[in-house]
């Protein structure tokens, strides 16, 4: 443990050493996060690792060996199985733990919430375990949330366009290496033969991504709708954060070969009237939300909002009930770690007032 300030909150980050975790540690930096003491933690294989925050250079700590009292928030982001087991002992020994994985999400006790979204649902945590969306969810929420409020969401059809660092480092490193392959060979053999390329065997992706769009994401659910996990998180997620139970959605996720940003065609219908004009009218206003005549994964890289253009009638609803827009976010930004980081000020604020 290192002591930043004199007053503040106590801060720990488990999965400090990974691909997020990073991310997290630069938000905390950028947002002047209100620290008092600060701890990194990881495995075991991590442990030992310098890290310097601020000036202050801080030893990563093995969570299996770490004296857990005295923290205030913890910040997750080490997978689903390491939350499961951590996530209760933080708990337990008087933190709030902030999730990023999906173990959490569906459980009835534990808040599922985007910052500009339902930050209201932290007004009680009786587990003491709050869960950050998926990345293609928190995409959406902000936008969806606003043209709700308005127009009463009823339906939602998106296919997403994920980014290889959705699939952690692996999938970064399997993109490299295969377009390295494709420009040694000779990439331009693409455009005539797909398999004129020797590819490497993929390694995490389950097809070759480099140049390519992979329409499958996560694992086969075992209930009968040849959905993905990935693809039912999104239906899932969306009606416990817009509190709307009986929410139609339906998704279909597609990995490409893009390093960093999230993309989703949207199409939604609504119970009232509504028209791109009206749409853009109420998006201009909304948190976390900026509009975009072209919004693409280059734009949205490194920065918070979700873009959100392309906004015109969905032809295939009748009357003025649907309309039809593509949405991208930075997913290790937005769609992981700012809003960790974001949920971290707002319980901060709401209990933990008197060490601000």
């Amino acid at each position: 443990m290192v002591q930043i300030n004199d007053k503040g909150v106590n801060v720990a980050v488990l999965g400090a050493t990974g691909q997020v975790g990073m991310v997290m540690r630069r938000i905390l930096d950028e947002r002047d996060f209100p620290v008092k003491d600060l701890r990194f933690m990881a495995s075991a294989h991590s442990a030992g690792t310098v890290l310097n925050w601020r000036g202050h250079d801080i030893v990563v700590e093995d969570v299996a060996k770490a004296n857990l009292s005295g923290i205030d928030i913890a910040i997750f982001s080490a997978g689903g199985g390491t939350s499961k087991v951590w996530a209760p002992k933080f708990a337990e020994a008087g933190a709030y733990v902030i999730d990023n994985s999906s173990q959490w999400r569906m459980h009835d006790n534990v808040p599922l919430v985007v910052a500009e979204v339902n930050p209201e649902d932290l007004d009680d945590v009786p587990d003491r375990i709050i869960a950050n969306p998926n990345c293609t969810t928190m995409a959406c929420m902000p936008a969806m949330k606003a043209l709700s409020d308005a127009f009463g969401l009823k339906r939602l059809i998106v296919s997403s366009y994920q980014a290889v660092s959705g699939a952690g480092r692996a999938g970064v490193l399997q993109l490299m290496n295969e377009a390295k392959a494709a420009i040694e060979q000779g990439a331009d053999k693409l455009v005539f033969d797909g398999s004129a390329i020797d590819f490497p065997e993929p390694t995490k992706v389950v097809r070759t991504i480099a140049f390519n769009a992979v329409p499958f994401i996560g694992s086969i659910v075992d209930d009968g709708s040849e959905e993905t996990d990935e693809e039912q998180k999104l239906r899932n997620e969306s009606r416990k954060i817009l509190h709307l139970p009986d929410l139609k959605a339906s998704c279909t996720c597609v990995r490409i070969g893009v390093f960093t940003s999230h993309g989703m065609s949207i199409n939604a219908e609504f119970e009232k009237d509504v028209t791109p004009d009206e749409a853009r009218e109420v998006l201009a206003k909304a948190p976390g939300v900026v509009l975009d005549d072209i919004p693409t994964p280059q734009l949205a890289a490194g920065k918070d909002p979700s873009f959100v253009g392309r906004i015109r009638q969905d032809q295939a609803v009748d009357g003025k009930k649907g309309l039809s827009m593509f949405i991208t976010n930075d997913n290790l930004r937005k769609g992981a770690a700012l809003n960790a980081i974001e949920l971290a000020e707002v319980v901060a604020k709401k209990h933990f007032a008197d060490q601000l």
